[in-house]
């Protein structure tokens, strides 16, 4: 087998890694989020957004760093909106570009969820 292709096969086993940093900025929860957010990479967002004893609890997703997103990404933030929203809070989405922003307008999560052009407009009440 070639070198070439050794490395592509380690690569299709290895999914691409889902960074994300959380930091805080006047009571708001920011999630700076980067990398491709799918089925193998969702679980990390997942429990990021999981805040089960904050009262009232406000967060923004920073997406200007994902490139792409598939279901399994739309369903994460819907379920995270509708935990956020029934404890009292809200999840906003800030800086969603390219097939990030085009995926969340065709299956209109858009409409559901706040999304902002970017992190600073997102962070404003």
């Amino acid at each position: 087998m070639a070198e070439e292709e050794v490395a592509d096969i380690k690569k299709a086993e290895q999914p691409e890694q889902l960074s994300i940093v959380a930091t805080a900025t006047d009571g708001i929860h920011v999630l700076a989020v980067a990398g491709d957010i799918d089925h193998h990479t969702g679980v990390a967002l997942s429990r990021a957004l999981d805040l089960p004893r904050t009262p009232r609890p406000r967060v923004v997703v920073d997406l200007r760093q994902v490139a792409f997103m598939d279901s399994s990404g739309i369903n994460i933030l819907i379920a995270a909106h509708r935990a956020l929203t029934e404890a009292g809070g809200w999840l906003r989405l800030a800086s969603p570009t390219g097939m990030v922003l085009r995926t969340l307008q065709l299956v209109g999560v858009d409409t559901v969820i706040d999304c902002r052009d970017t992190l600073d407009q997102a962070l404003a009440d």
